[in-house]
């Protein structure tokens, strides 16, 4: 990596020799800007207000200007004749915990290089006693014309400093938040815990810029001469009042879907991180009108069912199964009917065995009848001849 910045730390009697090295870099997309009607390039060139005539770098310098509009000129010379002690040294003004300095005071971001083999020595020593005392230090540098304020800190093996904004440049939050006193319900709060727990935390690696590859893409296609349809407008709400319970809680349900968590309950069959919509709330009457109405429609199926049954199946009076053809419900009662049938003809073989035995009951009580009467004609027979012989004898 190339340095942009060649000095030393002073670190109190201590100087270490480094370079400093930008640690981040910028994969914006940049766009040029062009002449529409024949698509050339549009350039902007350094005209000089007084002749009109375009004037190169080397010709250019620095000037302040006065509140009535009078320019000051101001040269390198001039500025270098300063006393400033950080015009190549990083001086380490103080050592405090991390947590003391503010994220709204973070800047660009450098690494620090030992230069040199010298350097080795004292630049190991101040990362370690960084790590071990486990705070950073607080410094002060000039880079590119002005003073400024860093932080110093261990990254793996290497010191690294972030740029820091003065503390009179950070600005205060002034009318920055909601107005009026608005209560936040506990139920709401315990939804917006469940969905942290949900979403949980991220591998920072894995984070990328999804507008940049549109973008890419976009270009891609133009290139090929592809034709881009224009993509789906997203719902933002428009700012309505949502129902906020039910926003969270279908936010909870998406995120455990997209993560595939069990126990996400129904949806809409995962298709990842889902956005919030605002929910339409169903009043009272409403539902109650649905449950009526899907009571209703329940009751009217019932009774198509069973109308159905007692138009299908009929029973006769001797116990048999009638099926009327073209539907289902007979043919499903039919095997019923052959076991009415069977049980007719039980009942048929019962009864007529019951009659042959009141038959013979009969007929045996009429025979004995018949007897009992024979004997008791044939007794008053005989008295009747005695008596006759009687007579005659005497």
């Amino acid at each position: 990596m190339r340095s942009i910045w060649n000095g030393a730390i002073s670190f109190g009697l201590v100087s270490i020799p480094i370079k400093l090295v930008n640690a981040t870099e910028n994969h914006s997309i940049s766009f040029r800007q062009i002449h529409l009607a024949d698509g050339g390039r549009i350039r902007y060139r350094k005209v000089c207000e007084l002749d009109e005539e375009e004037v190169s770098g080397g010709e250019i310098g620095k000037a302040y200007e006065d509140a009535d509009g009078t320019m000051i000129p101001i040269t390198d010379e001039d500025l270098a004749q300063l006393p400033l002690p950080t015009a190549k040294t990083i001086e380490i003004v103080a050592f405090v915990p991390a947590d003391r300095i503010d994220p709204l005071q973070m800047d660009a971001a450098y690494y620090l290089s030992a230069n040199g083999v010298p350097a080795a020595k004292p630049y190991t020593l101040l990362r370690e006693a960084l790590k071990r005392s486990n705070r950073v230090a607080v410094a002060k540098y000039a880079l590119r014309g002005r003073e400024r304020l860093g932080m110093l800190r261990v990254v793996d093996d290497v010191i690294a400093m972030h740029g820091l904004l003065w503390p009179d440049e950070i600005r205060a939050p002034q009318d920055a938040a909601p107005d009026g006193d608005i209560t936040v319900r506990d139920a709401e709060l315990d939804l917006a815990d469940a969905l942290m727990d949900t979403l949980g935390e991220v591998d920072m690696d894995s984070l990328h810029d999804d507008y940049r590859e549109a973008v890419e893409e976009l270009v891609a296609a133009k290139a090929a001469g592809e034709i881009v349809l224009p993509a789906e407008p997203e719902d933002t709400g428009d700012g309505k009042v949502i129902d906020l319970i039910a926003a969270l809680e279908n936010s909870v349900r998406a995120a455990r879907k997209s993560r595939n968590v069990e126990g996400a309950g129904d949806g809409d069959g995962g298709s990842g991180m889902a956005d919030v919509h605002p929910i339409k709330k169903t009043s009272s009457k409403t539902s109650g009108k649905t449950a009526r109405t899907t009571e209703a429609e329940q009751t009217t199926k019932t009774e198509q069912t069973t109308g159905t049954a007692k138009k299908t199946t009929h029973r006769t009076p001797t116990g048999k199964t009638v099926t009327r053809s073209g539907s289902s419900t007979a043919k499903k009662s039919a095997p019923k009917s052959t076991g009415a049938k069977k049980s007719t003809s039980t009942a048929k073989k019962s009864a007529g065995s019951a009659g042959s035995r009141t038959t013979a009951k009969k007929s045996t009580t009429k025979t004995a009848t018949k007897k009992r009467t024979s004997s008791s004609s044939g007794g008053t027979t005989a008295k009747k001849t005695a008596r006759s012989r009687k007579r005659t004898s005497a």
